[in-house]
């Protein structure tokens, strides 16, 4: 764990810190200044939310140039850090994997072609890209077809054995498996947007010819590897849409249920996809098709041969580009790709224990402090992940001498404003307060746990570094007091720290989901 230069509790104890008791600071405490006092009184103010009743928080409050502790309430307490685990995950990514890495999808073959006829398989292998669109596929598609091929007298055999094939990260719950936030993971799978939600589909549900009729349902990208069960019905005209996708445990069936209003615009939403390598063969080999290349076999799934030689290949945005959906939307499937893309580099093993067991290497050259904490998955979905709100601060002083860090600071989130590729999860946070354009940070957010971390600048210019972490309440998500906070320390001078500024401060509200991230249901 890096040094503090102070050690400062603050569960609720101004009167303590004033009067320099030593049941706050032991025999010998260092002196507590004006500035420290009324930033304590103000955030204790906000801590004493009846919300928190019986929950957990944990804030920390730190000089981003000296480290100094200017606030700590139960810094060293273990909570959930939802999806302030990708702030970890992607600083050792940065590092072990570097800025330029990128992901690469090739077609091979061992057959040989005798005119417009490959006699042979096409093994189309993947390392994890998850920013593979069908535009991807469709273009290595035509490199295919610009070689003269017409015909291939074989099949498209996916190779996805780059990783290894669990495809559901540590302690992730069932009724989040439908979900697009918690889509299998494979080396070999499809992105059906530019959010690069991989291993998901797009179900369009639109109105039928007239009320009463069934919904017509597509999807993006068009795909046989899941089967629509439609049973949404057109309702009458204004009557708004109420649309139920879901899919069943465990297989590739999606159950399309309610009703959208007739002559409306109709609703979207996003499903996981059960078998992404499956999904991935389909999609090129439909890709093929349409520049031409008829496929005689059926897709299976199997291994590149060693003599195999390449015909076509994609290559990704590098990691620093990656960082902007990954962070700004806390992309889930992101976190887990590269954990992953670790182990196979540095322990030859694309598996969840072989890239945890890198992460867990490289958290102490930022500082943290390993015995305690508990990382069970690269994006934060599992509950059983632990991070002290102080070891989240110390990773956050020490990228800040890594030579990618501004790159990774722009990626975080960014408070209040508009554009989503920039704001991001705090796109509507915060807004028109000192707060805005100026607080870059991770947002967090399961059932009962809610976390915000990162840096903000104060009205002095001085740049602050802060982790709030709350946990096990019962109320709707308190994201609004991790708000003020934030607001709180941009608002922070020396110059009138001997007189506490009021914890009453006006933040604006914002309608987030309780129990999600609002990018994990397309609410921001």
């Amino acid at each position: 764990m890096a040094l503090r230069t102070r050690n400062l509790v603050i569960p609720f104890a101004v009167g303590a810190l004033i009067a320099g008791g030593s049941g706050v600071f032991g025999a010998d405490p260092e002196p507590v200044t004006a500035e420290q006092t009324a930033l304590a009184q103000d955030l204790d103010a906000i801590l004493a939310d009846p919300r928190l009743d019986g929950g957990q928080a944990s804030v920390v409050v730190r000089d981003a140039a000296t480290g100094e502790a200017l606030y700590e309430h139960d810094p060293g307490q273990r909570l959930m850090p939802a999806s302030n685990e990708k702030l970890l995950t992607s600083a050792v990514a940065m590092d072990v994997l570097g800025a330029d890495y990128t992901f690469s999808t090739t077609v091979a073959t061992a057959g040989r072609q005798t005119g417009p006829v490959l006699r042979g398989d096409l093994y189309l292998r993947g390392t994890g890209d998850p920013t593979l669109l069908a535009d991807d596929y469709a273009e290595l598609a035509a490199q295919i077809a610009d070689d003269g091929v017409r015909v291939v007298s074989g099949r498209v055999v996916a190779d996805d054995t780059w990783f290894d094939d669990v495809r559901l990260g540590n302690d992730w719950a069932w009724d989040d498996e439908p979900y697009y936030y918690a889509a299998p993971i494979s080396a070999l799978t499809v992105a059906p947007d530019t959010d690069y939600d991989a291993g998901t589909v797009i179900v369009n549900v639109d109105p039928g010819a007239a009320e009463g009729s069934p919904a017509v349902v597509t999807l993006t990208p068009h795909t046989d590897a899941v089967t629509i069960v439609n049973e949404a019905t057109t309702s009458a005209a204004g009557s708004g849409d109420d649309v139920s996708v879901e899919r069943e445990h465990g297989s590739d069936r999606i159950v399309v249920s309610g009703s959208v209003a007739a002559g409306g615009s109709g609703s979207s939403e996003w499903a996981s996809v059960w078998e992404p390598t499956v999904y991935a063969a389909d999609v090129f080999t439909k890709a093929l098709a349409a520049k031409g290349v008829r496929v005689t076999g059926a897709p299976v799934r199997g291994v590149t041969p060693d003599d195999a030689r390449v015909l076509a290949e994609h290559t990704s945005m590098p990691l620093s580009e990656l960082m902007v959906s990954f962070m700004k939307l806390s992309n889930n499937g992101h976190g887990e790709v590269l954990i992953k893309a670790m182990g196979r580099k540095v322990a030859g093993a694309g598996t969840w224990s072989a890239g945890l067991g890198v992460l867990r290497d490289e958290l102490p050259g930022f500082g943290v402090d390993t015995a305690t904490v508990a990382n069970r998955d690269g994006s934060g979905l599992s509950r059983r992940n632990l991070v002290p709100a102080a070891e989240i601060t110390d990773l956050l002083l020490a990228v800040q001498d890594r030579p990618w860090f501004d790159t990774w600071y722009e990626a975080l989130p960014i408070a209040g404003v508009s554009d989503r590729m920039v704001g991001g999860t705090l796109r509507s946070r915060m807004r028109n307060t000192p707060a805005a354009g100026n607080v870059h940070a991770k947002t967090g957010s399961l059932t009962g746990a809610s976390a915000l971390s990162g840096y903000v600048d104060d009205a002095d210019g001085r740049r602050l570094i802060f982790s709030i972490m709350f946990n096990d309440y019962l109320s709707g998500k308190p994201s609004d007091l991790e708000d003020r906070i934030a607001v709180r320390l941009a608002q922070h001078t020396q110059e009138a720290a001997a007189t506490a500024r009021t914890a009453e401060i006006e933040v604006p509200t914002a309608e987030l989901p309780d129990d999600v991230e609002c990018s994990w249901v397309k609410a921001c």
